[in-house]
């Protein structure tokens, strides 16, 4: 099994998983083993998901701007949540090709295979959303044709993201590549960074 084939499907329970209830405070009920890769894919998934809803939340143009303040807060802290799982992945490759010798001529990729991993997770949702536009009654007939081969693009996305995810993989394992991770440093989450908050000392 590839490493994709194993998160794919973790994907697709995770947002199944969520649609029970479509609701954005609904508690996550994790069903893998803890600290495990599967525990880490089903609830990067789930994180994702969530602040996809929540993207959708804040921009209905009647949203109470109480209410809009306080949902961009937990945006950011998703934000947040999800950087942090994504380094966490990768550190579960680092630990998992540490004794591999990079090749002389091993060269180094544009991303590590978590933030690649990142672009997969969202592309499921992008695909499950879609899907769903495919599948509405209430739209016409050119709605649902433009979905369609929008809903074609993605899953041909998903599969050539996959490929591409699972050929890095090797490549680090057999050398060929080499991971280099480096930390997002956010700034404007930093109060000794963000000259707002700094500022205000």
């Amino acid at each position: 099994m590839t490493f994709t084939e194993l998160c794919n499907p973790i994907f697709v329970q995770s947002i199944d998983d969520y649609h029970k209830t479509d609701n954005v405070d609904t508690p996550i009920n994790n069903p893998y083993a803890l600290k495990t890769i599967e525990y880490y894919l089903y609830l990067k998934n789930w994180i994702d998901t969530v602040q996809w809803h929540f993207e959708d939340i804040i921009r209905d143009p009647n949203i109470d701007p109480a209410a809009a303040l306080v949902l961009k807060r937990r945006i950011d802290k998703s934000n947040q949540d999800r950087t942090d799982l994504v380094e966490l992945i990768d550190s579960y490759f680092l630990d998992k090709y540490k004794d591999v010798k990079p090749l002389p001529d091993a060269t180094i990729n544009t991303e590590s295979p978590a933030w690649a991993i990142d672009r997969l997770s969202i592309l499921a949702l992008k695909i499950y959303h879609m899907r769903q536009e495919t599948e509405r009654t209430d739209v016409s007939a050119e709605h649902h044709e433009q979905c369609a081969r929008k809903l074609a693009v993605l899953l041909e996305q998903q599969k050539d993201l996959s490929t591409a995810i699972d050929q890095l993989i090797a490549d680090i394992e057999a050398g060929r590549k080499y991971m280099k991770v480096y930390k997002q440093m956010k700034m404007y989450n930093d109060p000794e960074l963000n000259p707002v908050l700094y500022g205000k000392k």
